[in-house]
């Protein structure tokens, strides 16, 4: 069977990268425990510290719920610019594992203020208490870098990166 995609190179780990440190939204793609139905939604995106993906989500939100029962997910991160076809913009999709870090955690303090620093309106309610981290381990990336351009990428080619 013929592949149509890429060996990573350089350029495109470097594409990967710039996608994931760039992006403050992402798609969050889940499986809704009541119907085994995709679901996607809409997410704050950021990085700890270290790299790894990580939003700020409530217990309230049915992604989060559906995390708690399955914490197999999906990020789309990349966004079309204002002119052109949208395919023929980069994005990239991360295949991950969510875990959760709780207020009162090791390390909770010290990610909220990481956090802080790139999302400063989330302010507002990143103390609730119904709010926790969702920390994306990535298991397999695919980056489309626009027409003809496909990779798949390692979660050692993002750290490489």
């Amino acid at each position: 069977m013929t592949t149509l995609f890429q060996a990573p190179d350089e350029d495109a780990r470097s594409l990967a990268a710039s996608l994931i440190q760039n992006a403050r939204f992402a798609a969050l793609g889940v499986i809704d425990p009541a119907t085994a139905a995709p679901m996607v939604s809409r997410i704050a995106f950021g990085t700890a510290p270290d790299g790894t993906p990580l939003s700020l989500i409530s217990d309230l939100s049915h992604h989060s719920r559906a995390l708690k029962e399955n914490p197999a997910c999906s990020l789309l991160v990349g966004e079309p610019g204002p002119k052109g076809d949208p395919l023929t913009h980069p994005r990239l999709t991360l295949q991950c594992t969510a875990t959760f870090l709780r207020q009162g955690a090791a390390g909770h303090t010290e990610m909220r203020d990481h956090y802080l620093i790139t999302h400063p309106k989330s302010q507002l309610y990143i103390d609730f208490t119904d709010f926790a981290f969702a920390l994306f381990t990535v298991q397999a990336a695919h980056l489309n870098g626009g027409f003809g351009k496909a990779y798949t990428l390692t979660k050692a080619d993002l750290i490489g990166a």
